[in-house]
């Protein structure tokens, strides 16, 4: 017997059929003599919805308030598939986040995992239920529902696995796995049988939305290894797992992000010290800076560009604009019509001119690049949103050719 947590994305369960659908595989995998958790989004749209429903009500609503409402997104669609579940004969139970033992921080909108007490899931896996766990959520000690972000389904079932010690962690979605490119826009998108944590994470983080980053670190620290699929082929996904015992390809993949935004701080005196006062009256903020670039001092002045989430760049330019002054610095600008191109590879260590070729492939593509951040298996390049669409596709072109195998 294995116990195997099933995740389950919005779109798995967006209407009757495929709850029905979900309610298969699962049903499925438990005949096999398999102890069986899953955690479930909530459907389609619904997140959305209920948000958009707040602002008709409320459009200054309280985070507390925003949490309450979102986390009955979730409840839909657990208890409609246990419902979907009963009526196909199987015993199962549906369970809040708070019930399955989720104990979170107290940052309504965003919270975090503390512990998970998993008494409740237990008992039910004795009596031989199924167990539906709404993602997404858990209890603060206030004793108040909270919820972990966007994507954070997708932690909570990482953390069922972890704490329970799963045999298997399966997230279900509706692509067939991990692509090297976003298969709905980059029609020779090829998938991947296995990526690494560090390169998954590298993705995640970057813009690709496969899965929630917090939910591959999390994987990665307790070494639980995930299988991504989806729920609509039934084909076996893409493994992620630990690097050491696998063939390092040269890239394993693009992500494309459009959330970004860059500001560029003009005229900055060509002094120590004022970059940092710059970037700590951000940090203060809780504003997350990205790449940054620093412009050779000339003329006793050089300028600072960085970039942020869109989300943030409101607050960026109001505490920027009376300290520019103070500083003797000449203004502040932005552009919010931009996008950031990443690769990200674990064969890039050890393999020089990668970052020539992707340059290369934007050269040929006509578009420009803003600025460049590297590490040890991504290059990052700002260019104009327009552009985004074309630059993934020419770089795909150039890393991936119609007969350069996938998994060596």
């Amino acid at each position: 017997m294995s116990l195997i947590v099933q995740k389950f994305g919005g779109s798995s369960v967006a209407n009757a059929e495929r709850v029905f659908n979900v309610a298969d595989i699962i049903t499925k995998a438990y005949s096999q003599d398999n102890d069986i958790v899953v955690v479930v989004s909530a459907q389609g749209d619904t997140t959305d919805d209920l948000i958009a429903k707040a602002k008709e009500i409320n459009g200054d609503a309280s985070k507390r308030e925003m949490d309450m409402l979102l986390t009955a997104g979730e409840q839909i669609s657990a208890s409609l598939l246990a419902m979907a579940i009963e009526k196909m004969g199987y015993p199962v139970v549906s369970l809040l986040g708070w019930q399955a033992g989720f104990h979170t921080s107290s940052a309504y909108g965003s919270a975090r995992i503390k512990r998970v007490v998993p008494d409740r899931i237990k008992k039910e896996l004795d009596k031989k239920n199924i167990v539906i766990v709404t993602g997404f959520q858990g209890l603060n000690r206030y004793n108040d529902m909270t919820t972990l972000g966007r994507g954070g389904s997708d932690t909570s079932a990482v953390a069922i696995a972890a704490v329970m010690n799963a045999d298997l962690c399966q997230i279900f979605t509706d692509v067939e796995g991990v692509f090297t490119a976003d298969p709905r826009k980059v029609k020779n998108a090829r998938k991947l049988d296995v990526i690494s944590y560090d390169e998954m994470l590298e993705l995640a983080s970057l813009g690709a939305q496969v899965l929630n980053n917090r939910s591959v670190e999390m994987a990665k620290k307790y070494g639980i290894e995930l299988e991504v699929l989806s729920s609509m082929t039934r084909k076996p996904g893409t493994i992620v797992k630990e690097a050491k015992k696998m063939e390092k390809m040269l890239i394993s993949g693009i992500a494309r992000d459009d959330d970004v935004a860059r500001v560029s701080i003009i005229g900055v005196p060509d002094k120590p010290g004022l970059a940092f006062r710059i970037f700590s009256k951000l940090s203060a903020k809780n504003i997350n800076v990205d790449l940054i670039l620093q412009s050779v001092g000339r003329n006793g002045t050089k300028d600072i560009s960085f970039t942020i989430s869109q989300a943030n760049l409101k607050d960026t330019i109001e505490i920027l604009n009376p300290y520019v002054e103070l500083i003797g610095a000449t203004n502040v600008v932005y552009d919010d019509k931009v996008a950031k191109v990443s690769i990200v590879g674990a064969g890039m260590e050890t393999h020089p001119g990668i970052a020539a070729q992707m340059f290369e492939a934007l050269y040929e593509a006509d578009i420009n690049i803003q600025m460049i951040a590297t590490s040890e298996i991504k290059i990052s390049v700002l260019i104009k949103r327009d552009d985004a669409d074309k630059a993934v596709s020419a770089i795909h072109n150039k890393f991936f050719s119609e007969t350069e195998p996938i998994n060596p």
